[in-house]
């Protein structure tokens, strides 16, 4: 327990940091919630005034000036409370705003390792849902308790001046209300928390399948899926009903309570003024008093429940972003021009920290130069160019650029040299042009149109509606596979790498747009040096040098014709396969 309140702790004085760009309208925040105690909960004592010393007087001049001295703190409490609700709801937003920058600026720069061992749902619920309730730290949870903690001293104080004795009275069901409430409040939090991980459990699940709707409609797995869809969704409707139950359970018997205290007070209080100890005034005044004391107390409970589920997002929050598995950009060097020489030296990488993927990989590439990397599905092909951009790190071994070990250079100067063509095309919601230029604004349209002249795409584009300007809908579904691949190519070409790498960019492709590739490919290598991953060996003949990999090792290497003259090669076996397969068709 101790340990637990120690860590919400931590988390909480990191949250009060996020305001630190915010001090002042934080300071202000509590200031008014200072001010607001007193001037909230002086109204019942002011009616007890107004009862004692002008009703039962028949002072109507001082009755006059004391409603008039009540409607001015009413208003003044108004002007108050609507001031700090809005700027402590401004000083929430203004902070969980920096916080989603801060959060999707730091995604960015993780290990794609981190996407592959998390759910995207689970990312976006992290982001968005767990960002969200950061906010109600604030506006519902830390400066609206200080100020509720504040106000029943308040009232404490008003009804001890008033009536110590109806005082007494009023504060004898208080330690009941505050272990109802106590209770309330550790099983609505152990919901929360349940209720917080079935909706990020819905989030993950529902991506997942609606970004595969095509795989669930293809094999007639919609009544499964809906299944499971059901039970999660059943899951987190149970959590929410949980919550409600100990609501409607706490509610009632905060009314009891509130009813015991009110009879006790004019039980009391009756008695008091038979007695001539109590006045009018404050039999008519504790009633309100106690309203303004038991309400606090009550609403406290969701509060704390508030500022808990706050601190459990926080920390989920806390946990992504001081996550440390980014590729560690400490280098230094960087060109604006290289040459494009390419060497890896005994590379040894795995994913999972394991098992090998890469084994002593060698192989170097001269400027200008092309290599096409072949191999069955696993043997590495991709891993090398995701090594190369340093998307992963190697365990073993070294990969150099220019004679220059990569871990060296700059991460953007590094990806500002490379650009890659991928054979699973992403395209994002927007035009035609914002996902070739990536919004850059260094990129004019003058120059994606060159570009997509160079590789003779420009004919497409013009054809369709609004040309460079047409909408593209999520991941490019308005497009076939070969505009998308063509889009994907200008990208690459319009940031004009100095090493181009093309994986199985014409693998997915009709043959009259893999002409086209293939012309602006054998136009584009002979400026720049380029790897080139396909499973077609017959796209590859020209290459400079050829790399066979099998289970993550080197086989054999050189150019198209040494190595179809090695009859038990690999590579002679490969083609000779394809050779035949082209025949049979």
């Amino acid at each position: 327990m101790e340990k637990k309140q120690e860590m919400d702790l931590v988390v909480l004085t990191k949250v009060l940091k996020l305001a630190a760009p915010y001090k002042a309208l934080f300071i202000m925040c509590f200031l008014l919630a200072i001010i607001m105690a007193p001037i909230s909960n002086v109204r019942p004592f002011l009616i007890s005034k107004m009862v004692d010393n002008h009703i039962f007087n028949m002072d109507l001049p001082g009755l006059q000036k004391m409603a008039i001295i009540y409607l001015v703190f009413v208003f003044v409490n108004v002007f108050i409370r609507y001031v700090f609700i809005y700027y402590s709801s401004v000083l929430g937003q203004s902070i969980i705003k920096d916080l989603r920058v801060k959060v999707f600026n730091h995604l960015t720069k993780l290990k794609l390792r981190y996407f592959d061992q998390t759910p995207i749902g689970k990312i976006t619920t992290r982001t968005i849902s767990d960002v969200q309730a950061i906010n109600e730290v604030f506006t519902q949870g830390v400066l609206t308790m200080a100020a509720d903690i504040m106000g029943i001293f308040a009232v404490l104080g008003f009804m001890l001046y008033t009536s110590w004795r109806l005082t007494l009275i009023c504060v004898i069901t208080l330690p009941i209300l505050i272990l109802a409430t106590y209770i309330f409040k550790e099983k609505v939090k152990a919901v929360f928390q349940k209720v917080r991980n079935e909706i990020a459990n819905m989030n993950a699940f529902l991506n997942e399948q609606l970004s595969g709707m095509q795989v669930v409609q293809m094999f007639n797995a919609e009544k499964q899926e809906a299944q499971k869809f059901k039970d999660i969704n059943r899951k987190y409707t149970e959590a929410n009903l949980n919550a409600i139950e100990y609501y409607a359970i706490f509610f009632p018997v905060v009314e009891l309570i509130s009813s015991l205290g009110l009879a006790l007070v004019v039980w009391w209080g009756s008695k008091g003024i038979w007695e001539h100890n109590v006045s009018v005034g404050a039999f008519v005044a504790f009633p309100m008093y106690l309203n303004m004391l038991f309400r606090p107390v009550r609403m406290l409970a969701d509060k704390l429940n508030t500022l808990q589920m706050g601190l459990v997002a926080a920390d989920r929050v806390f946990n992504v972003v001081d996550n440390d598995e980014t590729i560690s950009d400490l280098g230094i060097h960087a060109s604006e021009k290289i040459e494009g020489k390419v060497e890896f030296e005994n590379v040894w990488f795995a994913y999972d920290e394991e098992n090998f993927v890469l084994k002593d990989v060698s192989f170097r590439l001269a400027p200008g130069e092309t290599m096409a990397i072949v191999g069955s599905t696993g043997s590495g092909k991709t891993t090398i160019i995701n090594i190369l951009n340093r998307f992963y790190e190697t365990q073993k071994g070294q990969i150099k650029i220019d004679d220059v070990d990569i871990k060296k250079y700059n991460l953007d100067n590094l990806r500002k040299h490379l650009s890659m063509v991928l054979q699973d095309v992403f395209l994002f919601d927007g035009t035609v042009f914002e996902n070739i230029a990536l919004r850059d604004s260094n990129i004019s349209r003058e120059k994606v149109i060159e570009a997509s002249k160079t590789i003779g795409a420009h004919p497409f584009i013009e054809r369709l509606p609004d040309g460079y300007d047409f909408k593209i809908t999520e991941r490019g579904s308005n497009l076939s596979m070969g505009q998308k691949q063509l889009i994907s190519f200008i990208r690459a070409l319009v940031f004009d790498p100095d090493i181009l790498i093309l994986d199985e960019a014409t693998s997915s492709i009709d043959s009259e747009t893999e002409s086209i590739i293939q012309y602006a490919i054998e136009k584009l290598i002979q400026k720049r040096t380029s790897i080139i991953i396909a499973h077609r060996l017959s796209t590859i003949k020209h290459a400079d040098n050829i790399l066979v990999l099998d289970s993550g090792r080197v086989l054999e290497q050189g150019n198209h014709e040494t190595l179809l003259t090695r009859t038990d090669g690999a590579y002679n076996k490969l083609y000779e396969k394809q050779f035949e397969q082209a025949m049979d068709y």
